[in-house]
């Protein structure tokens, strides 16, 4: 998904990322669909039950909403605002609460241990961003918690059925390995797997999978 593209630096940058963002989720259709994301749903049996989630990039709600009918207390962040009203209208239409907060994930500062899971999914951060977003998540992961993200890989590029089109907005599962070692990796993939979440994301596609512990 979206810099917050989630989809740096000036403030210049981060008001046309969270125009461009606010005009994709104002529409009434989900763009990304209701449904939500398959790994994460196959995934989120590592979370501990009834934890403190905070899903980042949320975009429209469907994977917050997913985990709050799973019982977990879950936080929806994201830099569009259309999004996060339609995260909160989709949360009521299903009978479960989720908060939500408006943020900018390059400057985003999570409390130490206050998650028993920290969600990303396919919100890509540019290079410059990474390492402060990357060791915000080890810190707001509380012992035992667990990290769970699927992004596109660099070889994205070449399926173009979903994602950035820049190569810097796109990742490698040795940066993740190299980024998360003091974690228990317990799962890391570059898989190809066919896709089909709203009109965003459509077709055989190249990601990575990650799941790790905070020991």
């Amino acid at each position: 998904m979206h810099f917050l593209l989630c989809r740096s630096g000036a403030l210049a940058m981060n008001n046309l990322q969270d125009n461009i963002w606010n005009q994709r989720f104002s529409g009434k259709e989900y763009y990304y669909g209701l449904e939500a994301n398959g790994f994460l749903k196959a995934a989120s049996a590592h979370i501990p039950k009834g934890s403190s989630v905070i899903s980042l990039g949320e975009g429209e709600g469907r994977n917050s909403v997913f985990l709050a009918e799973q019982g977990h207390r879950v936080t929806a962040v994201d830099i569009a605002l259309s999004g996060l009203k339609k995260t909160a209208e989709l949360a009521t239409k299903r009978g479960v609460k989720v908060l939500t907060e408006h943020a900018d994930l390059s400057a985003y500062e999570l409390a130490e241990s206050a998650w028993g899971a920290v969600i990303n999914i396919f919100c890509h951060l540019p290079k410059s961003a990474r390492q402060h977003a990357h060791q915000q998540v080890k810190k707001g992961l509380q012992a035992g918690g667990v990290f769970i993200f699927e992004c596109y890989s660099t070889e994205q590029l070449a399926f173009g059925t979903g994602g950035p089109k820049d190569i810097n907005l796109l990742y490698t599962a040795e940066e993740l390995q190299q980024d998360f070692a003091e974690l228990e990796i317990l799962h890391l993939a570059k898989v190809e797997r066919e896709i089909h979440e709203g009109q965003g994301h459509t077709g055989m596609s190249s990601v990575i999978q990650f799941i790790a512990r905070k020991p």
